[in-house]
């Protein structure tokens, strides 16, 4: 039990050592710790956000969401999120769990419908009468994390967030139970999934079309009618983003971006990038 949960410590300068831990959890974080994220971040991890006072908007994969609280937010491992905006009296908690922890947390959550509405519902309200279940869910979890001396910490983590999920949690979700899916819109959950998975290295549309078994015709007005955008302009939205967060928060070249994202060489990745921001690559990074 003494390696892998921390808590309450500092915010690491290096997001990315949170990921050591199995589980992490941070209390109390204000507007001030919220305005430091002026870029998108790419999320490594699965998180959830608990915020309990004032508002926000962020983006979490391209999508814009107003949020008021008390309001539950979820961040899925490979999502980018960042945050637009936030009032002076932003308080919220943050638990963030590992690969290992995730899998094992959606082994027992997958089969629920409270998986597939947190997918399409990434922000979603608390209703007022479940604050304190809330605070008492933090309150208990940083019990368990405080005893090292239990061998079993982790496994008394992972059933406490199942218990909590499905006695107390589950009714943020409740508003969307009725929702019925059209054939056309679970083509666009599996688009926008399939193009997460893939657009590193798929960025024409034939390739997407013939996953849903569809034409590109077809593909394109359906995507269209049912988010606003075409598939087409989906895919260079990931690609565009993704390339914002490589540009901004790695150490990689221009050329190991290009490459990364499948690009044929940097020149065509710097006219692809400047077409569809207005800057080259290099302009971006140090703007």
């Amino acid at each position: 039990m003494h390696q892998g949960l921390h808590y309450n410590i500092d915010l690491p300068e290096d997001l990315s050592s949170i990921l050591e831990h199995d589980f992490w959890m941070l209390e109390n974080i204000g507007p001030a710790m919220v305005r430091t994220v002026t870029v998108p971040v790419k999320f490594a991890a699965t998180s959830w956000v608990i915020i309990f006072k004032g508002t926000c908007r962020a983006d979490i994969n391209l999508v814009s969401y107003d949020i008021t609280a008390p309001a539950l937010v979820s961040v899925k491992s490979m999502q980018i999120m960042q945050p637009t905006y936030v009032s002076s009296d932003f308080n919220a908690s943050v638990i963030v769990t590992s690969k290992r922890f995730s899998e094992n947390l959606f082994m027992f959550l997958n089969s629920s419908p409270i998986a597939a509405i947190s997918n399409r519902h990434p922000a979603v309200a608390i209703p007022p009468e479940c604050v304190g279940s809330f605070r008492e869910f933090l309150r208990s979890t940083r019990e368990i994390m405080a005893d090292t001396s239990n061998p079993y910490g982790m496994q008394a983590l992972l059933f406490q967030m199942l218990l909590f999920i499905h006695k107390e949690g589950y009714k943020c979700y409740e508003p969307y139970k009725d929702e019925v899916m059209s054939k056309q819109g679970r083509m666009s959950d599996r688009f926008l999934t399939l193009v997460q998975e893939h657009f590193r290295k798929e960025r024409f549309l034939d390739f997407y079309a013939d996953l849903l078994e569809v034409t590109p015709k077809h593909l394109s007005r359906t995507i269209k009618k049912q988010t606003g955008f075409t598939a087409v302009d989906w895919i260079e939205r990931f690609v565009i983003l993704e390339a914002k967060v490589l540009l901004k928060s790695s150490n990689l070249n221009i050329q190991q971006i290009a490459d990364e994202l499948n690009f044929p060489s940097q020149s065509f990745f710097g006219k692809y990038f400047k077409k569809l921001t207005g800057m080259s690559p290099k302009e971006f990074r140090n703007s």
